[in-house]
């Protein structure tokens, strides 16, 4: 098994076989099912209520995601032992999914109550702890949430001024301090909170029952952009009791929870993304074939196809992204398991390793919805700009997705940083190949024209020149600037989009090949021009940002030399058709009048 797997960030450094990725057509039986079952439920109880949740109706949040809880849906990733359902973590992520494409609201009350309200006493919980809460948390009788940003540490999360003082008699802490940004405060029966105990140099995590009794109180409800009915308020702690026993793992380690309990928060935050994104297209098109100008439907105007082309590629693609990662973080776990580790061990060191993927997945596919939802008002026109219709409520949802699970900007500059920080540890070699790009850059290029006859050939040659893109430009800014690199945000701004073109492209195309090989390259005919479609803008980004790396951080020769590899490593033999792709697109979703693939 382990000679299949690719770690975390090594896809920039190897070929990855199409056979080896996972992708949406492998769900098993039991997958379909379940995801019926929640698409049902979405369509059943969120979807006809969305009027009502724009209107801050939180006691509707609370009713959905009780009937969520009675369902055994809140319960999917926890563990049979304590009232879970003890599900894959692919079965997890289109939980998540479906559930959540239906209502920013539901998606931030789902995604804080199961996600960061509910895991980090699974994975950092004591046997004791995991009984006393978990059950209740995974039925929906008790409801979780995480306080961990105050007035000054948002980004900067270590550096938080709760305080956590132990009790002259040494039985509890007392709490105080100011949250801020809390989801489901409104309605949580328990926080994990965050505090430092005296001068220590990481925060604790704790157990914290919701008793206003006990010197809890909450802030008004925050007057948001978006996700209107999801319950977000500050949290006041005044000498709030904690019994000693509530302590989360152990004394300092809360830094460490907080950024664990992100990572897995960011991966199924861009699977909470899919489904939006699917529904956007879909409203889009119906709107579209019905809306008829100059006596024709507007779905058949080029300037609308091509809209609806990228929107339908960008959810394609952001979706064969986030099932080929959730795949690998699951063989991950598994492996674990099967060399001893506890479930708690299995799982936090399974998502730990591909926390470079995650951190990739969280920003393409939060820009992906962002722009799909505002593509989605431009074909409606002003009827998109009308409450009326969800595309409004959509595109405002859509933007807390970039901010929070960390913004996009601390995300893309962490994802350069841990593939720097595992090349250190020697869990990757990206000291090599790097070497090997320079070296080629100082040879002769060979002028030979691959044979590229079969599906997607030159699609693959690209994708592997584009990982030398990645190398040349990462591995001059390392030479460069050695362990100073961290600090020059706008070069690790520049490498970090080119790290997450090349994830997205290759998934795609990868997920298109192995169709390919199993179903025949007609069947996949809009696939290939999707995937086409994705990889031609890659390139002209990568070719931007490279350039814009190269230009501001070399001089003289070597910058020459860069360019002219830059030049050579986003070439193409033969340019596909794009406005040709796009119409096939568009033309295939205007006809099935709805999201088909």
């Amino acid at each position: 098994m382990e000679n299949n797997m690719t770690r975390g960030g090594e896809f920039l450094l190897k070929e990855t076989p199409a056979k080896n990725v996972f992708t949406p057509e492998d769900f098993s039986e039991e997958q379909l099912m379940m995801k019926e079952a929640v698409v049902d439920f979405s369509n059943r109880e969120i979807w006809p209520q969305k009027p009502r949740l724009e209107k801050k109706d939180y006691d509707l949040t609370l009713e959905i995601m009780r009937k969520i809880g009675d369902l055994g849906f809140l319960g999917v990733s926890v563990p049979e032992a304590y009232g879970g359902l003890g599900m894959s973590f692919v079965s997890t992520m289109l939980v998540c999914e479906y559930i959540s494409g239906s209502s920013g609201s539901i998606s931030t009350a789902f995604g804080a109550h199961t996600g960061i309200g509910t895991m980090p006493i699974v994975l950092y919980g004591t046997e004791e702890q995991k009984k006393k809460y978990v059950p209740k948390l995974a039925t929906g009788e008790w409801f979780g949430s995480y306080c961990l940003t105050e007035p000054g540490a948002g980004s900067d999360a270590n550096s938080g001024k709760t305080k956590a003082v132990l009790s002259e008699d040494g039985s509890h802490y007392k709490i105080t301090g100011q949250k801020m940004w809390i989801s489901n405060a409104g309605f949580a029966n328990l926080f994990i909170v965050f505090a430092r105990i005296e001068d220590d140099k990481n925060i604790t995590g704790f157990i914290v029952e919701n008793d206003p009794a006990n010197g809890i109180t909450l802030g008004e409800e925050e007057d948001k952009l978006g996700i209107h009915s999801s319950s977000t308020r500050q949290v006041f702690f005044n000498e709030t009791q904690v019994p000693v026993e509530n302590m989360l793992s152990e004394r300092g380690n809360g830094f460490k929870i907080a950024m664990n309990a992100l990572n897995v928060g960011r991966i199924k935050l861009a699977a909470a993304c899919l489904d939006a994104q699917k529904r956007i297209v879909t409203e889009a098109i119906k709107y579209a074939n019905e809306r008829i100008q100059f006596k024709t439907p507007i779905s058949q105007f080029g300037a609308i196809k091509e809209k609806m082309a990228k929107m339908a590629t960008d959810s394609y693609v952001g979706e064969s992204a986030c099932y080929r990662a959730a795949k690998d973080i699951e063989d991950r776990i598994q492996l674990r398991v099967d060399q001893g580790n506890t479930h708690q061990e299995a799982e936090l060191k399974g998502v730990e390793e591909y926390v470079i993927e995650c951190s990739i997945l969280k920003v393409a596919v939060s820009e992906d919805c962002q722009n799909t939802s505002d593509e989605g008002i431009q074909v409606l026109g002003g009827m998109g700009f009308s409450a009326e219709t969800p595309m409004e409520s959509a595109w405002r949802d859509a933007r807390i997705s970039r901010i929070y699970e960390g913004t996009n900007e601390i995300n893309r500059m962490l994802c350069v940083g841990m593939l720097i920080k595992k090349a250190m540890k020697g869990h990757i070699d990206l000291l090599q190949p790097a070497m090997s790009v320079a070296e080629e850059l100082m040879g002769i290029p060979s002028f030979d024209t691959p044979d590229f006859s079969a599906p997607l050939a030159q699609e693959k040659h690209i994708i592997k020149n584009l990982k030398k893109v990645f190398l040349m430009i990462a591995g001059a800014g390392v030479k460069k600037y050695g362990d100073q690199l961290e600090q020059h945000q706008q070069l690790l701004m520049c490498v970090a989009d080119i790290m997450i073109e090349v994830y997205m492209a290759e998934s795609c195309v990868l997920r298109t090949e192995k169709n390919i090989d199993r179903m025949g390259a007609e069947s996949q005919a809009h696939q290939i021009a999707m995937t086409q479609l994705y990889l031609f803008d890659a390139v002209e980004l990568i070719s931007k940002r490279g350039k814009e790396a190269i230009i501001s951080s070399s001089e003289g020769d070597e910058q020459k030399m860069m360019l002219m590899g830059l030049k050579r490593y986003t070439k193409y033999s033969e340019f596909p058709n794009i406005v040709a792709l796009r119409n096939q697109v568009a033309e295939k979703i205007a006809e099935e009048n709805q999201y088909c693939f």
